[in-house]
């Protein structure tokens, strides 16, 4: 009995013609035909004139065609699948609302099991291992296609190859901002790809626990281009792949860490936190894990650094200067969009290509954050708070309005501010242009500290504020802003924090143990009369036609929203009292009198704590069907400092008032 022919042998061109020859394929191709194909594939003529047109047929078929798409990119003309492999980056989609099941992944492959796909499928009997089938299928085709690249780009061969790699580019970054899932892992297989391309000095690092060895696994010698052409590229053209494959890494960064989820208040790569427990770990609060050792614990942390390691050392070898890196993020020029890819007008000088500003700045802060840890010597430029801080700040937040300050990314809040405290450590001040200069520098750094949702970021804005205002020699200016911000701010936790500025100034200028000066130099402003009688109006407001309202559910809103506001004011006063050395420089019976507090003040204070009690309380206006026990504890807190200050009063009263 004669053997059944192959139609897979029996139909090859030129038995047929190729467009007969590829419909015959897509109506056969299953996980069980998969062998059959990788084998024609080998047939270089064939793949040549087929090749390109299988990358869209076979995608939906992997893990199992991965072998037969990497046939396709080593054999085939490498121009027209470029653009098929372009085309299937730009088609992705991340996001889906359920995982394939097991069932249909096997209907996918051709109700053949994922196992023996994959035996079936790979000739050298590879191995491929199941955390590898068990991801998402759009996270293999990404990772499956970059490695088609990796493989093509090389075997172009033109005296301009940047017009290829500029389009190829932008798409994998179009492809890459589009990650929803498994990001550190495809994050990995970027920064292979970008190493295979230029050539890398080091070795490609080893592989996620669950990642494959895509780029290594195959390493059998590919194709001719054949549109070669003669000669080879300029170094002008060296100059131009260079700088794209730098932008690229840029626009990578950024969109890893803007794309970085939440994780229990680790902003980005938490380095405003790691610095200041580094350099002044006695100003952390308290907590039971130190960010430290949540990056040393925490396996997803863990992949954040070494994603972030990637990069570093990548853009090292790529030479990208940190030099570069501060003119870009220090200049005011609106960013241009993308990474200077156009595929009907491709770079044609590496000055036509621009590094991504987010990037430049996280690169950057990833490189001092470095020299940090390790005690390096500096080998990054320095970043004075006057004039660069201040441009840096005002280049990267607040784009949209003033009041958004500091709802910005937390990842890029933390690297501003990093560069902030950092300056701080390095007492490098710097020389603001203006007074008005270096309070429009505070009033920026003062709403990251009221806006940004991280707790941990609100601390380190506002230590960066508190610190650069106390720098100021002059003290009216200090005063100023201080009295700008308790008369316009409209965040109560601003004002709640310029009480603490107010109390520090306060403090410092009058220390307990100083003597009466004799000399002509002239005291501080907050050595006197006259800063507490500035502040008075806004410091202690008259509240009596203010707290209780006939619209008394409004009030006690507002009144909540005031509250830490109210307590702040009134600690700084009962300091006020009880410090006797205080009382004759800053005349502070007087300032009693004057200003009214008892009555303008207290009084109102204490009556709205009592009406809100009373209201809270079953069948009062406030009553929403139980007792608000937190509430009732606040009250109690404003009533304890009430009555702390009419304490101080009446026992200083017949001494000093």
């Amino acid at each position: 009995m004669a053997e059944a022919k192959n139609p897979w042998i029996e139909l090859k061109p030129p038995a047929t013609d190729y467009m007969t020859y590829l419909t015959f394929i897509e109506h056969n191709l299953t996980g069980e035909t998969l062998p059959q194909l990788h084998e024609i594939l080998q047939d270089k003529e064939l793949n040549v004139g087929i090749g390109w047109d299988l990358v869209q047929t076979l995608l939906p078929l992997l893990p199992a065609s991965e072998e037969c798409l990497h046939d396709v990119a080593r054999l085939g003309n490498p121009r027209e699948v470029v653009l098929k492999v372009s085309e299937a980056l730009r088609l992705l989609e991340f996001e889906s609302e359920d995982e394939e099941s097991e069932e249909e992944i096997e209907e996918r492959l051709g109700k053949t099991s994922i196992a023996e796909s994959s035996k079936a499928g790979a000739a050298r009997d590879v191995e491929r291992p199941q955390a590898e089938v068990d991801l998402p299928l759009p996270v293999v085709q990404f990772k499956v296609l970059l490695s088609m690249l990796s493989v093509l780009h090389p075997r172009i061969k033109t005296r301009s190859p940047s017009a290829f790699l500029s389009t190829t580019l932008q798409t994998v970054l179009v492809a890459y901002s589009k990650i929803s899932q498994c990001q550190d892992e495809l994050t990995h297989e970027v920064v292979k790809f970008v190493k295979t391309l230029a050539g890398a000095k080091r070795p490609h690092l080893p592989p996620r626990s669950r990642s494959s060895q895509i780029l290594s696994r195959y390493s059998e010698a590919s194709g001719p281009d054949p549109e070669a052409e003669g000669g080879k590229p300029s170094d002008v053209e060296a100059a131009i792949q260079q700088r794209l494959l730098q932008s690229f890494l840029t626009h990578i960064l950024e969109d890893y860490l803007l794309g970085l989820s939440h994780h229990d208040d680790v902003p980005g790569m938490a380095w405003s936190s790691k610095l200041q427990e580094k350099l002044k770990p006695k100003r952390m609060v308290e907590k039971k894990t130190s960010f430290k050792d949540q990056f040393a614990q925490s396996e997803q942390l863990k992949m954040r650094m070494a994603s972030i390691g990637s990069i570093i050392a990548l853009a090292q070898d790529l030479d990208l200067r940190s030099e570069e890196l501060y003119e870009v993020i220090v200049n005011s020029d609106p960013e241009i969009t993308g990474t200077g890819n156009d595929e009907e007008n491709p770079p044609k000088s590496p000055k036509d290509i621009p590094l991504s500003k987010s990037g430049s700045l996280f690169l950057l802060v990833a490189r001092k954050a470095v020299e940090v840890s390790y005690d390096r010597q500096v080998r990054t430029p320095k970043v004075p708070i006057f004039p660069d801080h201040a441009l840096i700040v005002e280049n990267f937040v607040g784009s949209a309005s003033r009041s958004s300050m500091g709802t910005e990314p937390e990842p890029l809040v933390d690297a501003i501010l990093f560069l902030g405290l950092l300056a701080l450590e390095d007492n490098n001040i710097g020389e603001p242009e203006s007074d008005e200069a270096f309070c429009h520098y505070l009033q920026n750094t003062s709403l990251l500290s009221a806006n940004t949702p991280s707790p941990s970021l609100r601390y380190h804005a506002y230590y960066l504020t508190s610190t650069v205002l106390r720098s100021h020699p002059h003290d009216l200016v200090r005063l100023t802003f201080i009295r700008d911000t308790l008369e316009h701010c409209p965040y109560e936790n601003l004002k709640t924090s310029a009480v603490g500025w107010i109390k520090g100034e306060t403090i410092e200028a009058n220390p307990p143990n100083a003597h009466t000066p004799t000399d002509v130099e002239t005291p501080s402003i907050f050595a006197t009369p006259v800063a507490l009688a500035t502040l008075s109006p806004f410091l202690f407001p008259d509240l009596t036609d203010t707290l209780v309202t006939p619209f008394l559910s409004e009030s006690y809103v507002q009144f909540k929203v005031d509250l830490s506001f109210y307590l702040a004011a009134l600690n700084f006063y009962y300091l006020l009292l009880i410090a006797k050395h205080l009382h004759e420089p800053l005349d502070i019976a007087g300032f009693h009198e004057k200003s009214n507090i008892a009555d303008a003040y207290l009084t109102p204070l204490k009556k709205a704590v009592a009406k809100y009690r009373e209201e809270l309380k079953e069948g009062g206006e406030l009553y929403d069907g139980e007792v608000d026990v937190h509430a009732l504890k606040e009250l109690d807190i404003m009533d304890n400092a009430i009555e702390h200050v009419e304490g101080s009063l009446k026992t200083l009263r017949g001494s000093s008032f």
